[in-house]
């Protein structure tokens, strides 16, 4: 289980070195993909360091929910 935590890390270090990558970019379209990107981190620290894939399903779908509403107001913002 130890690798699985080093290769959560190293694409959560990818993922950062992405968006700061895309914030550079003129695009209207570079917005979203940050977004995107931060949400699959979230997922990625949440399921692997806080151990949410081994809690109750309940959990599972709030947390999926959050990212679900705070993504679309996001959207709607922008």
């Amino acid at each position: 289980m130890k690798n699985t935590a080093t290769i959560t890390w190293l694409i959560l270090l990818m993922l950062t070195i992405a968006s700061a990558l895309f914030s550079d970019l003129d695009s209207k379209y570079a917005v979203l993909f940050i977004l995107i990107l931060s949400a699959l981190k979230f997922f990625g620290i949440a399921f692997q360091f806080m151990e949410i894939k081994k809690a109750h399903v309940f959990w599972k779908t709030i947390i999926i929910g959050f990212i679900f509403l705070v993504g679309i107001g996001l959207l709607l913002v922008i």
